[in-house]
């Protein structure tokens, strides 16, 4: 399976309620597509510009 997506992960702030700051990552959304008889890795926002 090849990844075609180039988004990577973002890194956040996750907030307590006291507005404690801690980095954690937000992955990408990527989907299971076949594209041409081709089975891809794209994310979901690639994957719904194709419909």
């Amino acid at each position: 399976m090849k990844k075609v997506t180039t988004k990577k992960p973002l890194t956040v702030n996750s907030r307590s309620k006291a507005l404690n700051a801690t980095k954690r990552r937000q992955k990408v959304n990527l989907q299971k597509r076949t594209i041409d008889g081709e089975k891809v890795l794209i994310s979901a926002r690639e994957a719904k510009k194709l419909k």
